[in-house]
């Protein structure tokens, strides 16, 4: 599923799945809950035996195995609405075609901790998936994260301001709790991707 050749002679961080979580660069964010895909990443790493480094100005890059299988474990550098940018310089990077990419991102219209799992389809309004989808196509594999939309006087709120600072925000207590652990429950979904395909991994995780 990917190309083994490259203008160099052959990409750059070879692997046979690219796994990329979304998120915004800085440690300022690093424990919003739109970084929540970046938690993944560091769980994922963990368990690949590497170390992310921030390689070029796109993206912070590493490899290992996971299931057995060369991985590249990736979190762009860019903004979330400038991901495309990081992916496309990823896919020359690992030789990685979109069938073969896992997307790992934050879902406001999940309930808090819901994991929802798919193969290809639209952006569905998050402007970090139509970036991507611009950049490499729409038929990677997307796995959401809900983090639950905020409310405002008891009721779900679009407020653009109320909702960026939800997204920009720390949770903490229970919620910091259930998300920490439903990005455990992630990085296992990732693994099953690859070792029984998405359809499974959906089969297992979708209704959690």
């Amino acid at each position: 599923m990917r190309n083994p050749f490259s203008n160099s002679g052959g990409p750059r961080f070879a692997a046979d799945w690219l796994i990329v979580g979304l998120g915004n660069p800085g440690e300022e964010h690093a424990r919003n809950r739109h970084n929540v895909g970046f938690w993944v990443i560091n769980d994922l790493a963990r368990r690949a035996g590497t170390q992310l480094k921030a390689t070029g100005q796109t993206m912070a890059i590493g490899t290992g195995t996971i299931a057995g299988v060369k991985v590249a474990l990736v979190k762009p550098r860019t903004f979330m609405n400038l991901s495309g940018k990081a992916l496309a310089q990823a896919k020359q990077w690992t030789g990685c075609d979109a069938p073969n990419t896992i997307i790992v991102y934050d879902d406001l219209d999940l309930a808090a901790g819901a994991l929802r799992l798919r193969a290809g389809g639209g952006s569905g309004g998050h402007n970090g998936l139509k970036s991507i989808n611009n950049a490499i196509g729409p038929d990677y594999i997307r796995i959401r994260i809900g983090i639950g939309r905020p409310t405002l006087n008891g009721e779900p709120t679009w407020e653009p301001e109320t909702v960026a600072g939800w997204v920009l925000g720390n949770p903490t207590g229970a919620d910091r709790t259930l998300l920490e652990e439903r990005a455990k429950l992630a990085a296992d979904a990732v693994e099953t991707v690859i070792l029984e395909g998405v359809e499974a991994a959906g089969t297992k995780f979708n209704r959690k």
